[in-house]
């Protein structure tokens, strides 16, 4: 790693009331100290205390100022990267902002690189990769419920999880070593058992973690949500009921939304990546036809259908094929227009789907989906659905627990692996293996597991995932 001295805007690049210029290394004290003097036109920043914040000015070498500042020092080791670290507050001008930051190259330090001054925090063990990947989590947050996952991963509610089972791992493959080059005074007689108990409560551990990771993903990233019916059925109103705007044209023309239109969305805590897409139907429009083409792509990779059906009207074919493309999908059906005269019924639909599944749809489309009747018109059903999608993929009420989600999908696939490499300890246990060949899969466990906290990691990886970090941080 460069120990050089590295330095970057870590404020936005826009006009605002502040701006920071965070610089670390050896020398970022002397670095500061070269640019910087205070009310008195005195240079006198390498005498100060560590966290200590001062006023002055920033000055050019020949004395110009340039802006007034306030500047704080954190001496090295108690600092975010454990080095001696220079954060000049100045005003947050785009342009007042990159001409400190070139005065402070001019002074010796180089542009930091994305992510460099977590990653010298993680380098110089100040934190794990699980928690400083939290660090871009908590920036990146769409959520209440995403923010307060991240701060508990940056506080070690992962690290913990996987320094103790790495630590249990750990004491078998020391034990089975142990035996095996003291057979006189070490004995494994019984132990196949006892390990076979052990690595059983190992997998439900790391079961129980792998079956957060898709609700972590959710919390994270929030639920692709895709919304789908034959044209003018209410969808461009439900999106735009759902914006509290405008965002979609909707008239009494069918076929109005000719293109997927895509909207972020928070309720009561939880992100919805909308997507509403053309209706779809058998149409000679060249335009609509590639519109519908669209809806069926983004159908394949959702999280969620909200299906809407006009229900003062009969259902035809194009709500057949509808159907068909989302029959293994989680499912909201609005049955829209409930206000009007109402022709299809809960047992109309459930009679539709029967006839297009060729059997009784009712109880395997209750496990996966919902049927809610709505009126756009009139804003009922509304509540009830935002409702339903919290009991579909959270389990109704959320709160901020000690439960651990993983939101990391790398941590995913580790734990994974881990998970089949105490799988295949169990079998070798179950097909009276030798001990050695525990030790091996016990490793590859505990290798697996290591690669969530950077204790098993290339620099190649290292470096792919602090190159995904912001400026500045």
């Amino acid at each position: 790693m460069k120990t050089d001295t590295i330095a970057a805007i870590s404020t936005a690049m826009t006009n605002s009331g502040i701006g920071i210029i965070r610089i670390s290394g050896e020398d970022a004290i002397s670095t500061a100290h070269s640019i910087f003097v205070n009310k008195q036109n005195k240079k006198c920043l390498d005498t100060y205390k560590s966290h200590t914040i001062h006023y002055g000015y920033v000055v050019e070498e020949d004395g110009t100022i340039v802006d007034e500042v306030m500047i704080s020092i954190m001496k090295a080791p108690h600092s975010y990267t454990m080095e001696d670290v220079v954060e000049i507050n100045c005003h947050g001008g785009i342009f007042i902002m990159q001409k400190i930051m070139d005065i402070v190259i001019s002074a010796g330090a180089r542009i930091a690189q994305p992510g460099e001054f977590t990653k010298r925090a993680f380098l110089n063990g100040r934190i794990d990769l699980s928690k400083a990947e939290a660090v871009m989590d908590i920036i990146s947050s769409k959520n209440e419920f995403a923010l307060q996952s991240s701060v508990k991963q940056l506080k070690g509610s992962v690290s913990e999880i996987v320094c103790d089972l790495r630590k249990e791992i750990l004491y078998e493959i020391a034990f089975i070593e142990s035996a095996l080059d003291d057979p006189e005074h070490m004995s494994l007689d019984d132990y196949p058992e006892r390990l076979f108990e052990k690595a059983e409560e190992v997998c439900n551990r790391l079961q129980k973690l792998l079956n957060s990771a898709d609700d972590g993903r959710l919390l994270k990233e929030g639920i692709n949500t895709v919304i789908v019916g034959r044209p003018n059925v209410g969808k461009s109103s439900l999106l735009n009921i759902l914006v509290g705007e405008e965002k979609a044209i909707v008239t009494e023309i069918a076929g109005t939304t000719r293109d997927i239109l895509e909207e972020t969305i928070s309720l009561d805590g939880i992100t919805l990546n909308m997507i509403d897409t053309a209706g779809i139907r058998n149409t000679e429009d060249i335009v609509e036809k590639i519109g519908v083409e669209r809806a069926k792509k983004v159908i394949e990779e959702a999280d969620l259908i909200i299906y809407v059906i006009d229900a003062s009207v009969p259902m035809d074919e194009n709500d057949y094929q509808i159907m068909q493309m989302i029959a293994d999908k989680k499912v909201i059906v609005l049955l829209n227009k409930s206000d009007l005269n109402v022709y299809v019924t809960e047992d109309k639909l459930y009679e539709t789907i029967s006839e297009i599944s060729k059997n009784d749809a009712r109880d395997s489309f209750l496990d996966r989906g919902k049927i809610i009747k709505t009126s756009m018109t009139r804003k009922e059903g509304i509540t009830f659905f935002i409702k339903t999608i919290k009991e579909m993929f959270l389990h109704g009420d959320l709160s901020y627990n000690d439960e651990v989600y993983i939101t990391n999908m790398r941590h995913k696939e580790a734990l994974k692996d881990a998970y089949e490499s105490m799988l295949q300890v169990k079998k070798s246990i179950e097909d009276s293996m030798p001990e050695d060949f525990y030790s091996i899969d016990l490793m590859s466990a505990y290798a697996s597991l290591g690669m969530i906290i950077g204790e098993e990691i290339g620099e190649d990886l290292v470096n792919e995932i602090f190159s995904r970090f912001c400026m500045g941080k």
